[in-house]
């Protein structure tokens, strides 16, 4: 329980007996490395966010707040590649905006923000089989802070906000009398396009061959 309170308070990071416990040390150990994050996130029908950021967070005053004493330094870098970030399940022809995305740090401190529309979705595929999913859109943000000064908390924050609009994809196969028909349409199509150019092209040759046998008469 006193341990616990110690870490909960970063006592370990200001008091000289519980320094030689190695607190400080291992995180400057850990300076320059990454980490690889996965899973999933249970979130309700309404505008919010979900953040990856240094320190101990809690609550205070019904305010979420992190604990960055031990964090105490010039820079912190938040460089970040996501590979694959969805809202829901895969469905044919999903386009997730931030898969593959890449951001190196180039300011010494910094809140990377990626602000994200969300669009419900519904597919239902030829046999019937109907899937609940979203879409999203993006737009990006850095908000940087000077040397020696924490204005913004460092980390990359996904501010998510749903909207009124409901997206229908329905997958139809379409009847071989259907096709054909659209197949006799382009044919058809074609055919009139060739006999308008041809008419062009006539009329433009037997105006020109007027003109050059008036010229010869006179």
């Amino acid at each position: 329980m006193i341990l616990s309170l110690y870490v909960w308070f970063s006592w370990h990071s200001m008091w000289h007996q519980c320094k030689r416990e190695g607190f400080l040390q291992k995180i400057k150990d850990e300076e320059g490395e990454g980490c690889n994050m996965y899973g999933f996130l249970e979130v309700n029908k309404v505008a919010g966010n979900f953040h990856f950021a240094p320190g101990k967070s809690f609550q205070q005053s019904n305010v979420h707040v992190h604990d960055l004493l031990a964090f105490q330094k010039d820079s912190f870098n938040i460089s970040h590649k996501i590979s694959r970030l969805t809202f829901g399940d895969y469905f044919p022809g999903v386009v997730n905006p931030l898969d593959g995305v890449q951001w190196t740090q180039q300011t010494p401190n910094g809140m990377y923000q990626y602000f994200l529309k969300v669009v419900p979705t519904v597919y239902t595929d030829v046999s019937g089989h109907t899937i609940q999913s979203n879409q999203f859109s993006v737009t990006e943000h850095f908000r940087g802070s000077e040397i020696g000064r924490l204005q913004a908390l460092p980390g990359v924050f996904f501010f998510y906000d749903l909207s009124p609009i409901k997206v229908t994809f329905t997958e139809e196969h379409v009847s071989f009398l259907h096709f054909l028909t659209n197949v006799c349409a382009i044919v058809g199509g074609v055919f009139t396009v060739s006999g308008i150019l041809d008419s062009f092209v006539y009329h433009g040759q037997k105006a020109i061959r007027k003109k050059m046998e008036i010229g010869k008469f006179s």
